[in-house]
């Protein structure tokens, strides 16, 4: 069973790494309920939003169904990329954060349909990463290793929302997370990355090419 543990590690790992703005996000929105905006619309707005993350993502995993795993792995680099860039960009993307949550306060007077499909669009368009990280995990694991992965994203995701509001009411976490939590994401990103390389075997055709 060391792959199902290993798998549900790299899920948790993925989606925290991945998500951790979106505890700020999320902070806001639930500071925001009122009788016209309430909470299951942050939470069904969360889970539209992520599913479209999700099955987009997905078009990876087909590719890797055509494409050689160890081929497929190169793409580990894309969150290493990511990583790096979110390191030696991190003010810029402080800044997208703030714009982002700007977005997402305008939605606290808008109607049920309008209010859920608000903050899935606040979740899909801050998940422009989440694709970048997502796509070469799905596309370097088998089906086996996939459907633990989204299990745990999806269970995560109901923490992250009640975590989410939960914060609303500790302030000290609040300020730790969107203070700091910009500053751990990177080293995590890059090791996602070496992990998609090393577990698709991607380091047999380096072994090759040398």
């Amino acid at each position: 069973m060391h792959w199902f543990s290993a798998a549900l590690a790299a899920g948790t790992i993925t989606f925290a790494a991945t998500n951790i703005d979106d505890i700020f996000i999320l902070m806001l929105l639930f500071s925001q309920v009122n009788k016209g905006f309430r909470r299951w619309h942050i939470v069904a707005g969360q889970y539209l939003g992520f599913t479209a993350l999700v099955l987009i993502s997905l078009l990876g995993y087909v590719g890797g169904l055509i494409i050689p795993r160890a081929w497929i792995g190169l793409l580990g680099i894309v969150p290493i990329l990511l990583g790096v860039r979110q390191w030696l960009n991190r003010a810029k993307e402080e800044e997208k954060e703030s714009a982002e949550v700007a977005e997402a306060g305008k939605v606290s007077k808008a109607s049920s349909l309008t209010a859920v499909t608000s903050v899935a669009a606040v979740t899909l368009s801050n998940g422009g990463d989440n694709i970048g990280i997502y796509t070469p995990l799905f596309a370097s694991s088998d089906l086996t290793r996939l459907l633990p992965i989204i299990c745990v994203f999806y269970v995560l995701l109901a923490v992250w929302c009640y975590a989410g509001y939960i914060v609303t009411r500790h302030r000290m976490v609040a300020h730790v997370l969107t203070h700091y939590g910009h500053l751990i994401v990177p080293f995590v990103l890059i090791g996602l990355g070496v992990y998609i390389i090393i577990e698709s075997g991607t380091l047999t055709l380096l072994r090759l090419a040398l």
